[in-house]
């Protein structure tokens, strides 16, 4: 399929688009469906890639990264995804929680972590989520408390990505502030082996190799140097995280709207009924033609935000990093579903990989914040309109 990127991507970037297509080529969907039905996780061509300097190629050159941005990673995830085979642990640790080190940790923890996360031979899982709190960050009820010279930290986390493979997590808590008596946000880094902190996986229909857990933190006792950064700046270090984390997503969406189309274009060409291939008729192309719109204005506002978050401008980057979180999860799950119903029964057959991703399509929409949470933020934020909550 013919698209208009070169217009908008440095030479550099679309070398790297060019290498990440054919490492993704040589993995693809099969090796993904294969991991998953043999329970493994996909050591492979996360070790292959991090060779490639690619799982770290937005972390600073000094402690072993690309020197690159948002920007470079997105392009990384999506042309994985278009191949068959994301690695949705790139959303998590190098995005997520590698960028928030990067911007506010301390020298010891910059040393410490993003090497290895760089290389790969680091993994970070990002625990926000609480089963009674949802999308309203204010309700999270995970607390840090002051023994001495160290923390502690009780909570709940769900829906936590990785942790069975992490050698960390990054829990979001929130500490007492002195002055005010409020409860405010904070970041700590917490070692999987951590006394008191245990994990329960959930049961999840989605088949994907990163597998989901419940997390309780009991009195897990932490030393200082734990917390990351400030711990008056810890909303500012939150949705430092939380912006890649949201142009990463759409990263993963476009990538697998992007596999979806390519699949069914294949077949629409070649798949003959009657008198000439079905991809001839309007009602099998046109659907096909406006999966494709749509995935292409969803990269374009990716790229708005990741060069925005790139530049430095966080609030900017906020508006449009959720807006392309939202039109990359409309454009995925609109790009599936018309794949599917373009194969028709054969849609549904482990031999052209689409079923299983009918469910994966929805993580786009419902992950790491809902399509109704985005629309009350671009309400609120953009439009200026009176909040109803």
């Amino acid at each position: 399929m013919s698209t208009a990127r070169t217009v908008l991507e440095t030479e550099e970037h679309q070398a790297l688009r060019a290498a990440v297509a054919a490492l993704g080529k040589r993995y693809g969907r099969e090796y993904m469906t294969t991991v998953v039905r043999e329970g493994r996780h996909t050591d492979e061509l996360w070790a292959e890639a991090a060779k490639l300097g690619y799982l770290g190629v937005n972390l600073p050159e000094e402690y072993g990264g690309g020197g690159g941005g948002m920007a470079e990673l997105s392009i990384v995830l999506e042309e994985l995804g278009a191949a068959g085979s994301p690695l949705l642990m790139m959303i998590v640790s190098p995005a997520i929680c590698a960028t928030v080190i990067a911007r506010f940790g301390t020298e010891e923890q910059k040393r410490t972590w993003l090497p290895g996360l760089a290389d790969g031979s680091l993994t970070m899982a990002f625990g926000i989520t609480e089963p009674d709190a949802g999308s309203n960050s204010h309700r999270i009820t995970t607390t840090a408390r002051r023994d001495g010279d160290d923390w502690l930290l009780t909570g709940r986390k769900v829906f936590v990505s990785g942790v069975d493979i992490a050698d960390a997590t990054l829990i979001v808590g929130r500490t007492e502030d002195a002055r005010s008596g409020k409860l405010k946000p904070c970041l700590f880094i917490v070692p999987r082996d951590a006394e008191g902190f245990g994990r329960n996986r959930i049961d999840m229909e989605l088949q994907a190799p990163e597998k989901q857990f419940e997390l309780v933190l009991d009195d897990v006792r932490l030393p200082a140097d734990a917390l990351v950064g400030d711990e008056d700046a810890g909303l500012l270090q939150l949705f430092a995280g939380l912006n890649p984390e949201r142009i990463m997503t759409a990263a993963f969406g476009i990538g697998m709207g992007r596999f979806a189309l390519a699949q069914a274009v294949e077949y629409a060409r070649t798949r003959q009924v009657w008198k000439a291939p079905i991809g001839s008729h309007q009602a099998i192309a046109h659907p096909l033609a406006a999966a494709h719109i749509e995935l292409e204005l969803a990269r374009l506002m990716m790229q708005k935000a990741a060069r925005l978050y790139d530049e430095g401008d966080d609030i900017g980057a906020g508006e449009a990093a959720n807006m392309a979180k939202y039109a990359a999860g409309e454009a995925c799950v609109k790009a599936v579903d018309q794949a599917v119903h373009t194969l028709g029964g054969n849609g549904l057959t482990r031999e052209y990989g689409l079923a299983s991703l009918i469910t994966a399509s929805r993580v786009a929409r419902i992950a790491p914040v809902s399509r109704e949470m985005i629309l009350n933020y671009v309400s609120h934020q953009s439009l200026g309109l009176p909040k109803s909550y």
